[in-house]
Parts: C-alpha cells; structure tokens; sequence
C-alpha cells in the first residue's frame, strides 16, 4: 500500500466527511486557504494542530501520520530476504570460483574444499532461517 501526502491524506479525509474547505477551516480556526495549502502540499497544519486535526476526522494521530504497527515486520521481512539472496550469491561466486580456478588449474585442493565448504554453510544457512520463519 501506497503512503499517501499528508496533503492527500486531509482532503481525502475531508470529502470523506463531506465538508468543505471553508467548513474544514472553521473548525480548525485557520483559513480556508491554509487548508487548501494544506491539501495541496504547500504547507503543513501547525504540529499542534495534528492531534485537533485527527479529532475532527474522527480518526487516530496515527491514522493520520499513516503509522502502521506493522512496518517494522516489513522491513525485518525485506532484510531477511535481502540476506538469504546474499548468502545464496556467495554460495553461487564460491561454486564458480571453484570451478573456474580448477579450469585454469589455479586451484589447490585444500582451497577448493574450503571454497565450497563456505558456499555450502551459506546455503544451510539461508535454508535453515527461511524453514524458523515458516
């Protein structure tokens, strides 16, 4: 879901209520230009005035501001996912690496088995966070 402007967030609100402008004004005790400014985005409502703001839209501060409970779970997400492709990704250089210095015959043993041993613990890794979060 897309966060709206708090610009949008008021006049969406506002047509929700079915009020205008002027009348949105009134009861905020500003203009009805600082309001169209508001909607606009030209400005915003004084900090103060949030919390009035919400009251009159009948909705939480938060609702307001768009705070969700559930953003840090996304982004925890979108982390967890960024680091199995890492982990995978160095799983896929080691196995290449280890390959392509063995073609050109560059490659000791020992450093082949420890190449590919790292590739492989990356690789467990990733398999075994992904199977806890399920």
């Amino acid at each position: 879901m897309k966060k709206k402007t708090l610009g949008m967030m008021i006049a969406s609100l506002r047509k929700e209520k079915g009020m205008t402008q002027l009348e949105l004004a009134d009861k905020m005790g500003v203009t009805d230009k600082a309001v169209s400014k508001w909607e606009r985005d030209i400005s915003c409502p004084d900090v103060n005035t949030i919390p009035k703001l919400a009251e009159v839209f009948e909705i939480s501060v938060d609702e307001l501001m768009q705070i969700r409970d559930g953003s840090q779970d996304e982004t925890k997400k979108d982390v967890t996912s960024l680091i199995h492709m890492i982990l995978k990704a160095i799983a896929l250089a080691m196995g290449v690496g280890v390959v392509v210095l063995s073609i050109l015959k560059q490659l000791d043993i020992d450093s082949g088995m420890g190449m590919l041993g790292i590739g492989l613990a990356c690789l467990a890794i990733a398999s075994f966070d992904k199977k806890d979060e399920e």
